[in-house]
C-alpha cells in the first residue's frame, strides 16, 4: 500500500519507517542501502491522484577526504575553486540518489552536488540550502569543519530533527529556480537527519506536493529509522563495490 505524502498520518509514518528498515536489510554496502532506501520512498510517497509525489529524493553523508574514491576526491578538490583540501577534511557526499529524471539515478551523475567540501564555516554559509539545512538540524556549522576525531565527540549522542522548507518557490534556500523548482513543479523541500558512528547522514525529499509543519514534524522519526536501518554498517562498507 503507497503513502499519500498530502495526507501523512501516523500510519503513512510507521509504514514508511519500516519500509525504510527493510529496503537496507541485506544489503553490502551503506551506499547500496541508501539508494535502496531514496528509491522506496521515491516510489512509496504518492499524491491524491496517485502520481509520485517527489520529484527527487537524495541522501548525504558526511566523510573524510582521504576515504573519498579517487574520483570524488578529484570532484571534492575541484569543487574548492583553487585551494588545497586536507585529508582531514569531512565533505558532505551524495549517496544515493532517486527521481525523475535519469540522471538523477545514480550518484556519479551529479554535477554540481556529488561531493561538498566542508572545509570551512565560511565555505558551507555559501552553500545556502546545506547552510540552512544544517541550521534546522541544530548543528554548529563550526562542528562539522573540525579536524577527523573532534568531531565524534560533538556528534555522539545527538539526534536530529527535520528540514523544512514549506514553499520552495522563491526561497533563498533552494537553488536553481527556474531550472530546477519551477521546472520540475517543487513545491517544498522536506528532509531529516541523524548522527551515525560518528558522522551525519540527511535524508531530502523535493516534493511535488505542499508539505505541512504536521508532516515535516513526522519526519523527525523517520531518522530514528533510517538510523536503525544503517547501525549495522560499519564506516569501511561505505561505498558500493561495484562503483
Amino acid at each position: 500500500m503507497a503513502s499519500n505524502l498530502s495526507s501523512f498520518g501516523l500510519a503513512e509514518m510507521l509504514r514508511c519507517g519500516l519500509g525504510i528498515r527493510r529496503s537496507a536489510t541485506g544489503a553490502e554496502s551503506i551506499e547500496d542501502a541508501t539508494t535502496n532506501v531514496c528509491r522506496f520512498l521515491y516510489d512509496e510517497l504518492l499524491t491524491d491522484s496517485g502520481e509520485r509525489a517527489c520529484a527527487l529524493v537524495r541522501c548525504y553523508k558526511t566523510h573524510l577526504y582521504s576515504k573519498l574514491r579517487p574520483a570524488d576526491r578529484e570532484f571534492a578538490r575541484l569543487a574548492m575553486a583553487g585551494a588545497t583540501p586536507t585529508e582531514r577534511m569531512r565533505c558532505l557526499t551524495l549517496l544515493a540518489t532517486a527521481g525523475d529524471e535519469p540522471k538523477w539515478n545514480d550518484r556519479r551523475r551529479s554535477k554540481d552536488h556529488r561531493v561538498i567540501p566542508l572545509a570551512t564555516a565560511e565555505m558551507v554559509s555559501q552553500a545556502p540550502m546545506i547552510s540552512q539545512l544544517f541550521k534546522q538540524f541544530d548543528l554548529d556549522i563550526g562542528v562539522l569543519v573540525q579536524p577527523a576525531g573532534d568531531i565524534v565527540k560533538d556528534l555522539e549522542g545527538k539526534t536530529y530533527g527535520v528540514f523544512h522548507v514549506a514553499e520552495a518557490s522563491g526561497s533563498p534556500y533552494i537553488p536553481a529556480q527556474d531550472d530546477f523548482v519551477e521546472r520540475y513543479n517543487i513545491r517544498s523541500v522536506v528532509g531529516c537527519g541523524c548522527a551515525l558512528h560518528g558522522e551525519l547522514y540527511a535524508l531530502i525529499l523535493f516534493t511535488k506536493v505542499t508539505v505541512t509543519d504536521e508532516t515535516a514534524d513526522r519526519f523527525r522519526t523517520l531518522a530514528l529509522d533510517l538510523k536503525s536501518a544503517l547501525f549495522p554498517y560499519d564506516e569501511s562498507l561505505t561505498f558500493s563495490k561495484s562503483g
